[in-house]
C-alpha cells in the first residue's frame, strides 16, 4: 500500500463523506434506470453514454488513478480544429475512441 496523503485516517473518510458519496451513486442509479425506460436498448447508441458505462468498472477495478483514468476515457483528445461542431464533438469524448 502506498504512503498515505490523506491526513484523515480511513474511518474519518468514510464519517465525513460517505452520505455525499451515497447521494451521488443514487443518482447515478436513477440516471440509468432513465435511460433504461427512455430508450431501451439504444442508449447505449449514444457515445456519451458508452463512455459513461465504460467508466464504471474503474470504479471497482482497485487500482490506483480512478479519476485520472475516468476523466481521460471521458475527454477528447484530439487536437486538430474542427470546422463546424455537431453534436458530438462538443461533449467531451471522443466519438472514435468511446464505440
Amino acid at each position: 500500500m502506498p504512503d498515505s496523503t490523506c491526513p484523515l485516517t480511513g474511518p474519518q473518510v468514510v464519517d465525513t463523506y460517505f452520505m455525499e458519496h451515497r447521494a451521488k451513486l443514487l443518482d447515478i442509479a436513477a440516471f440509468l434506470d432513465r435511460l433504461d425506460r427512455a430508450a431501451p436498448p439504444d442508449g447505449t447508441s449514444d457515445v456519451r453514454v458508452r463512455a459513461f458505462l465504460r467508466a464504471i468498472p474503474l470504479l471497482l477495478d482497485g487500482q490506483e488513478g480512478r479519476v485520472q483514468r475516468i476523466l481521460e476515457l471521458l475527454s477528447d483528445h484530439t487536437a486538430d480544429p474542427i470546422a463546424k461542431a455537431h453534436t458530438q464533438a462538443a461533449i467531451g469524448v471522443n466519438p472514435v475512441t468511446t464505440s
